[in-house]
């Protein structure tokens, strides 16, 4: 048979072909704008243009390419950082085009670029919402500066002062003397300002806060958009990994003579545990150490995966041997009848007393699973050494932190790792912490050409650092109103999650005391997108709900009374009284749900309609979502963004468990780690309803937190029963 390599792009156009019919490719300027230089990580050359700072290039055409620090993984940075800058360049959009920011160049301090101080462009790394709010400014005053020098080098050329030379839409005018911003490009390069000039504020934008189709979406459809798994080197050899099954044990032996002789295999590699490997999975930040485990290298990757697979291998559980999901949550809801540490600054001295004293007393504890990040790309790396350099392609969220992994594993200098900067396939926090790297840099110094590494689906679960494992309880005492007069929050987690203050509308009660206990674990856990809302807003929304059912107030009315002294918040509830007709009266069977909070500077409400049979049947047919992030620099994205987190939500809410049994991952593939189906995904109204001001929130993850909180208060309408875990399909919810 002839062999046929078979990638995403042949697959798009030779499975459209079999379909039959004429494709035709329709060319739109403004919808192909965005273009990926693949050679990002080099010098520019003459034929990128001239550039005029480490933010932008100029081509004599007047193309204006802007290099993005972002990581683009679906959020709309690549869309978001060329509007800012062309806000200020005033340059028409279809002559804008993106690349990827050089990491190298960011991390090396080159005097050739004279980029100022290490780090110089600021943030690379995409995580916390924060590419926007921490890059905003910059690509701000990149672009007023490029406007500015560009108008210099003009009013040079035609013997006018600056203040005489117009810049619109890449054109610059004085009289009757007019010239592109190509023209001016090169002049303009060697203009140093006296002064920077000012940025603009939002009420002088006229690009940025309007809807743009994202850039990078037409690549994506049409298949030409690159992402890490896609790489391909001269020479390149294939590896499939495999560590303990439970985290923290140690590989004991291997038989590598057992495969040896089988078709493309050529070695097998043991990885041990690194030095920086902490098994009780209390610290984050060693999630990118070697684990124990061994990896089996072949000409192609499925020759790799089911050598590996057959080889004999004999594994020690280690001390997280034998634990379950359901030990660990027994032991967790046992702390929660003891006192724990007290968060500084809550210690609520009067509020222990005043609830042992209370006649009105609400209490409830919850739980919530560990949860996995699952991004559809699996993890992969490529790294190739020659010639004292070394190349690495990843898709990750942390492209400097690539680099400092590829040479601490390989023991090579910084200067000598380049990253090849790629879209990513799905991140949610999970391409923060670069272990794949480490991996693929291990197997490449040992086996001395390039290695592509790809995870199977299942390795990529198990060594998934998780979302918490966390018990809640909440307890307060309400006056003779039914208002809360104090309130004890206890949670029992692993320390990233557990060390933190419940977040909600708690902040005006007036005696509040908040108390945790960090749990050791041997599961790792890390940053899940919607981070601490997204844990802890299935708990503290219900508790809302239970607070204000207990004084006899309805919910929508108990929040706009708790938050009387929050004004930014009333605005958006009443927003979401109008737009979802929230009513607590419905027939039996169908239920509306309301929650609220607030994190990364943003503020969003959601209102959930939901349907449950008599047999317990669960539908939720409709979210109303309000969001007030102060500004947007493209509503359209924020939109999109909303709707993925209640998409990504919804599956941790109605079906998403990870199963821990005999201290590993048993729930390690989507038959068994169950997302949201498409006949799951209601319908969804986003609302922006921004109160601008000088607040720049972050949106990214503000479709998580209200989202589990509405629907668990929906069903209790529906069906008068309270879910205090998750995930639903594991409740109970018939009526009668």
């Amino acid at each position: 048979m002839t062999h046929m390599e078979l990638t995403r792009r042949t697959f798009v156009v030779t499975t459209a072909a079999a379909c039959g019919g004429l494709i035709l490719g329709v060319y739109s300027t403004a919808a192909n704008a965005a273009s990926i230089n693949p050679q990002s990580w080099l010098p520019p050359t003459k034929k990128d243009g001239t550039e005029l700072s480490k933010w932008v290039m100029i081509d004599p055409e007047g193309t204006v390419t802007i290099r993005s620090v972002g990581q683009e993984m679906g959020q709309g940075i690549f869309t978001a950082q060329p509007m800012m800058f062309a806000e200020e360049l005033s340059v028409d959009w279809r002559m804008i085009r993106t690349m990827h920011a050089n990491t190298h160049r960011h991390v090396m301090n080159d005097n050739e670029y004279g980029n100022g101080p290490y780090f110089g462009y600021g943030i690379m790394k995409s995580g916390a919402s924060a590419n926007v709010i921490g890059t905003r400014v910059l690509y701000q005053q990149a672009g007023a500066s490029a406007r500015e020098r560009l108008k210099a080098a003009a009013a040079q050329a035609w013997g006018v002062d600056r203040s005489q030379v117009a810049a619109i839409d890449g054109v610059l005018s004085s009289g009757n003397s007019r010239g592109t911003y190509g023209e001016f490009a090169t002049a303009a390069a060697a203009i140093q300002l006296s002064e920077e000039p000012t940025i603009k504020t939002p009420d002088q934008y006229t690009l940025m806060g309007t809807s743009v189709a994202r850039l990078d979406v037409p690549s994506k459809v049409n298949g030409s958009a690159e992402y890490g798994i896609d790489a391909r080197l001269p020479g390149m050899v294939y590896a499939a990994v495999m560590v303990s099954p439970v985290p923290g044990g140690t590989l004991k032996s291997y038989d590598f003579d057992a495969i040896a002789d089988r078709p493309g295999i050529i070695q097998a590699v043991g990885l041990e545990t690194g030095p920086d490997y902490d098994w009780t999975g209390d610290t984050w930040g060693y999630n990118s150490a070697l684990r124990s485990g061994v990896a089996v290298v072949a000409d192609s990757w499925y020759r790799a995966k089911t050598a590996l697979e057959l080889m004999p291998k004999e594994w020690d559980d280690g001390p997280g041997g034998g634990t379950s999901n359901e030990g660990m949550f027994a032991a967790r809801r046992a702390l929660l009848d003891v006192s724990g540490e007290v968060l500084e600054g809550e210690e609520g001295e009067g509020v222990l007393g005043i609830l042992a004293n209370s006649n009105r007393l609400v209490s409830a504890d919850y739980q919530r699973p560990y949860a996995s990040h699952s991004p559809i790309e699996p993890m992969n790396a490529t790294v190739s050494m020659a010639d004292n350099r070394v190349d690495v392609f990843v898709s990750t969220q942390d492209p400097p932190g690539a680099l400092k992994v590829t040479a601490h594993q390989m023991g090579v200098e910084l200067s000598q790792v380049y990253l090849h900067p790629a879209f990513l396939g799905g991140g949610f926090g999970r391409r923060l912490d670069n272990g794949e790297v480490r991996q693929t840099a291990e197997i490449a110094r040992q086996v001395g050409r390039p290695v592509k590494l790809v995870w199977t689906r299942e390795e990529d679960t198990r060594q998934n650092p998780m979302r918490s494992l966390a018990a809640v309880r909440l307890t307060a005492s309400l006056d003779r109103n039914g208002i809360p007069e104090a309130f004890l929050a206890r949670t029992a987690s692993e320390s990233l999650y557990a060390a933190r203050r419940i977040e909600t509308i708690y902040d005006t009660i007036p005696n509040q005391r908040h108390e945790y206990h960090s749990v050791p674990s041997h599961i790792p856990t890390t940053y899940l997108r919607g981070v601490w809302a997204g844990l802890y807003g299935f708990m503290s929304e219900q508790f809302v709900d239970e607070m204000a059912l207990a004084g006899g107030h309805d919910p929508l009315d108990f929040r706009f009374e708790l938050t009387r002294d929050k004004p930014g918040w009333q605005p958006i509830l009443a927003v979401l009284k109008e737009r979802s007709g929230f009513t607590t009266d419905l027939p039996r069977g169908e239920g509306m749900g309301v929650a609220i909070s607030e994190e990364h500077a943003v503020i969003s409400a959601m209102a959930a309609t939901v349907t449950v049979s008599r047999r317990g049947q669960l539908r939720v047919e409709k979210i109303v979502s309000v969001v007030d992030s102060g500004h947007m620099v493209n509503p359209l994205t924020c939109i999109e963004q909303m709707e993925g987190g209640i998409a990504l939500e919804l599956s941790h809410t109605l079906r998403g468990a990870i199963e821990i049994r005999g201290g590993q991952v048993v729930s390690n593939n989507f038959d068994t780690y169950q997302l949201a189906r498409i006949s799951d995904m209601p319908e969804v109204d986003v609302i922006v309803a921004n109160s601008g001001g000088e607040r720049w929130g972050g949106i990214g993850e503000r479709g998580l937190g209200p989202l589990a909180p509405s629907i668990a208060n929906a069903i209790y309408f529906a069906t008068g029963k309270r879910v205090r875990s998750t995930p639903l399909i594991n409740h109970d919810l018939s009526w009668s």
